[in-house]
């Protein structure tokens, strides 16, 4: 890494490295995610020692308060290391990128739409422990209960690597609040994530390609009604790639935030194409549906996650639901090799 890190400093010494400004500043990001990630090492090897420090002393003094520091301090390191670990997993330019999150519900009416607004709740929570930032871009309500749709910018660091073992179908399993005869019933929700584009990113989007249709906000009523057509929704002719957003009063600000969804899902089709999938990307979800899903939440007769590609799985599924879903994300991570290559053999 420091041969690296050293590579890349005598580049930004060289005399014609403004000369494109473009690649001068991906050498500069790539150079300060390298020192970022020599800086992180060295303050763990720093714990390190410090964890070390503690044990001779708890050992030779037999003292309970040094024990309960050492707990506390080694359970930090370890939660770090593992976080080292999941970036080092985390290799695709891509994966750096922030997060373009959306889910809908499936077949089941309130169920499923109740459900969708409780993943949502779940991913929001889960941003909130990582100090990401979140801006729901479009939000549209359920009749009786929970959302039809949504699509939530997920800021920070990593957060497309993280969300993306994310896509895919959800399944709960619970009695119902909605059932007078407190039957047990079965919904699904789907989950699809898209790394958000660069600003600089370089796709070309011809404006004569794109329909833009401008209507009322729908909804339940507060903030996601308006008197004013602000709601829009772009249609890309070509791909017919169809992305809406309505959760501002601003048509502009809706209208910026539908450009920015269309150019993630543009970048994803590209990376496809080059990847040689030949695949569109909606070609590529699974049915919300019985047999599709990726992971199981079962509040009845018993408490249990499940997912049901990696076999990770825990009985405590409000610590989850609350989102703490680190240890389902770092198990898919480190499996991810092998489940790909399944799915190219198969």
């Amino acid at each position: 890494m420091n041969e690296e890190i050293a590579e890349l400093e005598k580049k930004t010494s060289a005399p014609d490295f403004w000369d494109n400004p473009d690649e001068a500043q991906k050498v500069l990001r790539e150079l300060s995610s390298k020192r970022d990630k020599v800086q992180e090492w060295q303050q763990f090897r720093q714990q390190l020692d410090d964890v070390k420090l503690l044990l001779e002393m708890a050992r030779e003094e037999n003292d309970q308060h040094a024990l309960e520091e050492l707990d506390r301090e080694s359970k930090a390191l370890l939660e770090g290391v593992r976080n080292l670990e999941l970036k080092g997993l985390l290799s695709s330019p891509e994966d750096q990128k922030n997060a373009i999150l959306t889910i809908h519900p499936g077949a089941g009416g309130t169920e499923s739409q109740d459900w969708a607004q409780m993943l949502m709740r779940m991913y929001l929570r889960w941003a909130e422990r990582h100090q990401f930032k979140t801006e729901i871009m479009d939000l549209l309500p359920g009749e009786e209960a929970g959302i039809k749709s949504v699509t939530i910018e997920v800021k920070g660091p990593y957060a497309y690597g993280y969300l993306k073992s994310e896509v895919g179908v959800h399944r709960l399993v619970r009695i119902s609040p909605f059932d007078a005869g407190g039957r047990r019933h079965t919904s699904f929700a789907s989950v699809f994530v898209l790394p958000e584009m660069d600003e600089d990113f370089e796709i070309e989007i011809n404006p004569n390609d794109l329909r833009i249709d401008t209507f009322r906000a729908s909804g339940a009523g507060g903030q996601h009604v308006n008197r004013t057509d602000s709601a829009v929704r772009i249609t890309h002719i070509p791909t017919g790639i169809v992305v809406t957003c309505q959760s501002e009063r601003s048509q502009h600000k809706n209208k910026a935030n539908a450009m920015k969804i269309l150019k993630a899902r543009l970048y994803q089709r590209k990376l496809e194409e080059e990847r040689a999938k030949r695949q569109k990307l909606e070609e590529s979800k699974s049915d919300i549906a019985w047999g599709n899903q990726i992971r199981s939440y079962v509040f009845h007769p018993y408490n249990l996650v499940k997912d049901h590609r990696t076999g990770h799985e825990t009985g405590d599924i409000q610590r989850v639901m609350n989102g703490e879903i680190d240890d389902f994300i770092y198990s898919y991570l480190l499996q991810r090799p092998k489940l790909e290559g399944k799915k190219s053999t198969s």
